[in-house]
């Protein structure tokens, strides 16, 4: 390998440093933007598209980034520890969820959401509605939606320890200016989320989609809860009592074993770190 050095003292070459520098500018265009397409981390670098999937397949197979086949983005890896200032939960996350996700939607038909946290509001994080024939809406993959109105998002208050559940029923009184108790569509939410505890998932029969309801059981870490898992489906084709008897037990074995692989890769990476 040829090397030259600039006046400035700075390492410069047409091979290998300059793949090397164009691999970690991919790297860190993959965190800022929170995953990326090989079109956008090519429109946002500025290194040439055949260029970028070329490095992105060697850094696959390094074991660096991973990419999520519903979405199509790259996402760092669990392999990246020694990156890891720029590695999220939800990273990981998604790359131990999403294929026994995809297989349990094929099995069920209806739409499958992977929820995660975002401030006051839930984010569709991945979804199967490409595999649902059911499906109403497309492209909802990014979208954030109220916190109290969704089944994930009761999920994740009733789930969560007593004290981050009042922290966050506070800090949506101030959002709404509102005491309690707060009122959703399917009635105080109090109410509501004690009804959740009792069928052990979350659940929405009314709310921001009259024609569907869904039931959503949490994924934890340490704990605490880090994900949802979210069925969805037509009211008028399933009554809200044969969905829970068809799909709840099944969805909380799996969020059971999710949570159970996701404290075990953690501690993995406890004994190596």
């Amino acid at each position: 390998m040829s090397i030259l050095w600039t006046r400035e003292g700075e390492i410069s070459d047409s091979g290998q440093v300059r793949a090397v520098e164009r691999a970690f500018r991919i790297l860190q265009a993959i965190n800022t933007r929170d995953g990326a397409k090989a079109a956008e981390i090519a429109a946002s670098t500025g290194i040439p598209r055949p260029t970028v999937y070329r490095l992105l397949e060697t850094m696959e197979q390094l074991n660096f980034i991973v990419q999520d086949r519903l979405s199509n983005k790259w996402r760092v890896a669990l392999h990246a520890k020694s990156l890891s200032s720029g590695f999220r939960e939800a990273d990981w996350v998604c790359q131990i969820v999403i294929p026994e996700m995809v297989r349990f939607g094929k099995r069920i038909l209806w739409p499958v959401d992977l929820m995660v946290l975002q401030n006051d509001r839930m984010e569709i994080r991945e979804s199967t509605y490409y595999l649902s024939p059911y499906a109403l809406d497309r492209g909802m993959v990014g979208t954030r939606l109220p916190l109290i109105d969704t089944a994930s998002g009761r999920a994740y208050l009733a789930f969560s320890s007593d004290i981050e559940c009042r922290n966050m029923i506070a800090g949506l009184e101030v959002l709404y200016g509102a005491k309690m108790p707060l009122m959703t569509r399917d009635g105080p939410l109090d109410a509501v989320l004690a009804q959740c505890r009792e069928l052990g998932v979350g659940f929405r029969k009314q709310g921001f989609r009259v024609d569907t309801m869904s039931i959503s059981a949490p994924i934890f870490q340490n704990g605490s809860v880090v994900a949802c898992i979210t069925i969805i489906w037509l009211s008028s084709a399933l009554k809200f009592d044969n969905a829970i008897e068809l799909y709840r037990d099944d969805l909380l074995s799996m969020t059971t074993r999710l949570s159970e692989e996701i404290a075990r890769l953690r501690m993995d990476e406890a004994l190596f770190s």
